[in-house]
C-alpha cells in the first residue's frame, strides 16, 4: 500500500474509532524530550486557579496562552490531529480555548460533563466542538463514558472508564462525549488541551482581542484563520465589510 494509501486507511479507522466511541487517543506524537521541554517552558507561567480557594491549591493554569509563550503553537495545527478534525467540523472552524492545567495531588474529582453544554441545542445532535487533549505526564487524566455522546437525556451513572494515555499522546474527545476529571492521588499532571468548534459558534476564548495582532502575525496561517481571521461563507466574521485578514498585513 503506498503512503498515501495508509494515511487514508489511518485516518479512516480512526475516524470509526471516534464515530463509536466519542474519543480516540493518538500515541508517540511528542517525543519524551519534547514533553520535557514543554514542561520546562510552561512551568514559570502556571499561576493558580484563583476562583475556589480550595481548587486553587491543587490546580494550576496558564492563561493567555498564545499571548505568553510561543511553546504550544505547533499543537494547534498538529499535522495528526487537524486531519481528523477536518471531517469532524466544517470548513472554517475556529479554535475555541487553548487552555494549560496542571491538576496536583489532592485535586478533586470533577463532575461529569460535556463540552458543548454551553450550547443551548438539545441532544442527541452531532458535536459542535472537539478536544484535543494533549498529557506530558503518566497518570489517568481523564475518565469517559464511551458511546455517551449519542444519548439524549440520560447522565452518567456508571464509574466511567479511566484513560491513562502515555506522555506525548493527544487524547480527542467529541463535545457531546461526558467526561470526567479524576481525583488525583499521585503526581501532577500537566496537559494542554485546544478546542475547536464550528465556524458559526462564538467561541471561549475572544482570540482576535487577545493575543492580538502582533501575536497573530508570528503564527501560521492556519492557525491565524482558527483563531477568526478567516470568513465563514458567505459573510461571517467580516471587519468593515472586508476578510479581517488585511488586519495583519
Amino acid at each position: 500500500m503506498s503512503g498515501v494509501g495508509e494515511l487514508r486507511g489511518r485516518v479512516a479507522g480512526a475516524m470509526s474509532a471516534l464515530h463509536r466511541d466519542g474519543h480516540l487517543v493518538l500515541c508517540d506524537l511528542l517525543t519524551p524530550a519534547a514533553c520535557r521541554d514543554l514542561r520546562a517552558e510552561l512551568a514559570p507561567l502556571l499561576v493558580p486557579e484563583g476562583r475556589d480557594p480550595f481548587r486553587s491549591r491543587h490546580v494550576r493554569r496558564v492563561y493567555g496562552v498564545l499571548h505568553n509563550t510561543r511553546a504550544v503553537d505547533a499543537l494547534i495545527d498538529h499535522p495528526r490531529v487537524l486531519p481528523l478534525i477536518d471531517r469532524l467540523l466544517l470548513p472554517n472552524y475556529l479554535l475555541s480555548q487553548l487552555e494549560i492545567v496542571e491538576v496536583g495531588v489532592g485535586a478533586p474529582l470533577r463532575p461529569p460533563g460535556y463540552d458543548d453544554q454551553h450550547y443551548p441545542l438539545p441532544r442527541p445532535r452531532p458535536p459542535l466542538s472537539v478536544a484535543a487533549l494533549w498529557t506530558l505526564d503518566p497518570g489517568t487524566v481523564v475518565t469517559v463514558w464511551p458511546g455517551s455522546h449519542r444519548w439524549s437525556g440520560r447522565r452518567p451513572t456508571s464509574p466511567g472508564t479511566p484513560l491513562t494515555p502515555p506522555p506525548g499522546s493527544c487524547t480527542l474527545l467529541l463535545g457531546t462525549l461526558w467526561h470526567a476529571r479524576p481525583a488525583r492521588s499521585s503526581a501532577p499532571c500537566l496537559s494542554i488541551t485546544a478546542r475547536y468548534c464550528e465556524p458559526w459558534l462564538r467561541t471561549r476564548e475572544a482570540f482576535t482581542l487577545s493575543p492580538g495582532r502582533e501575536v497573530a502575525r508570528q503564527l501560521s496561517s492556519r492557525t491565524r484563520r482558527m483563531l477568526g481571521y478567516s470568513i465563514h461563507s458567505p459573510d461571517t466574521g467580516l471587519v468593515d465589510g472586508m476578510h479581517p485578514h488585511r488586519l495583519l498585513t
